[in-house]
């Protein structure tokens, strides 16, 4: 292993203030996808494969973007589906594959989540930007 770098209080000061902003986002997060009925999980699936372009997201994709194995993946999707938030159809060029899209359930639901999202992102921003701003000159 190589040297560390010195770190003095401010640095851990600093680190410590993002990780509990960090923190507070994802509680807030949280409790916004639990009042749509959905898990935080699945409000991710929900915004990957929105956030993704169109009929481009396979299992595999959405394994990739929640950082989960494909089978706990291929679970989620089959969850999602049940809940009627999406819907899979055989990819053009390998019928074996499933391209995944949600229904308008499920944009209804994102659109929700994604304002209040970018509201709280907003709200958030004159703590956040100081802070990155910090650990980059670090």
């Amino acid at each position: 292993m190589g040297s560390t770098p010195e770190l003095d209080d401010r640095d851990y000061v600093m680190l410590a203030d993002f990780r509990y902003e960090l923190r507070r986002f994802l509680a807030f997060s949280e409790r916004e996808a639990g009042a749509c009925g959905l898990t935080p999980q699945q409000h991710q699936a929900l915004l990957a494969i929105r956030g993704a372009p169109a009929g481009s997201v396979t299992i595999g994709y959405l394994a990739q973007r929640l950082l989960l194995k494909p089978h706990s993946a291929s679970g989620l999707v089959d969850r999602l589906e049940v809940l009627g938030l999406l819907q899979r159809a055989p990819a053009a060029e390998d019928r074996r594959q499933a391209i995944l899209r949600l229904t308008p359930r499920a944009d209804e639901l994102l659109a929700r989540l994604s304002c209040v999202h970018r509201t709280e992102l907003a709200r958030m921003r004159p703590v956040l930007a100081p802070l990155l701003e910090a650990l980059a000159a670090t």
